[in-house]
């Protein structure tokens, strides 16, 4: 799993916005690369980092954004439809030639649906969720972020979306998904 470089953990807002920022940057890594070797390390970091970065959402800021907020399920709802298409449209990619026309549009629609995605997250839950905790629920929260982050699955699971899923399948598919990661770069 790359390393994040994600400065901000005293808020949990500021943490995954810069998750935000650090996964638009990782897209561009991809579709710039020069060579399909470069491009397939590239998009197997970014798909390592979405599918944690989702994963701790679904088990730590979802629930809490259904507990806090006002209008708090419907929110969360239309994020865990975008998360579920999300992770469909990535098991798809991981099919196709990487160093096809067919990944690269794919790859640019996939892009777009995610920084939406993201920016819904911005306007529309955290801003709402910041309100709604004080400071030191904020950094409690960045840190169950990153607990969540480290022990989750690394590629998509179209199906599990919520929390009660992630605890009870992410460990199991993490597992069996990190192992996957070691043996693939063994073997490339």
């Amino acid at each position: 799993m790359p390393e994040t470089f994600v400065q901000s953990t005293d808020d949990v807002v500021a943490f995954l916005r810069d998750q935000h920022n650090l996964i638009k940057d990782m897209f561009d890594d991809v579709l710039l690369a020069s060579e399909d070797k470069a491009r397939e390390k590239a998009f197997t970091d970014l798909r390592q980092l979405l599918a944690v970065h989702e994963t701790a959402e679904e088990m730590v800021v979802h629930p809490r954004v259904r507990r806090e907020v006002q209008s708090g399920d419907e929110i969360v709802d239309a994020r865990l439809r975008e998360e579920h298409a999300a992770k469909e449209q990535l098991v798809a990619l991981e099919k196709l030639d990487i160093g096809s026309e067919e990944f690269l549009t794919a790859l640019t629609e996939f892009r777009d649906a995610v920084l939406e995605h993201a920016e819904h997250e911005e306007t529309e839950e955290f801003p709402k969720l910041k309100r709604e905790l004080d400071a030191d629920e904020l950094k409690s929260l960045a840190g169950a972020v990153r607990a969540a982050e480290a022990i989750a699955p690394t590629r998509p699971h179209p199906g599990v979306e919520s929390a009660k899923l992630n605890f009870a399948v992410g460990p199991f598919a993490s597992m069996l998904d990190r192992a996957r990661d070691v043996i693939g770069a063994a073997l490339r």
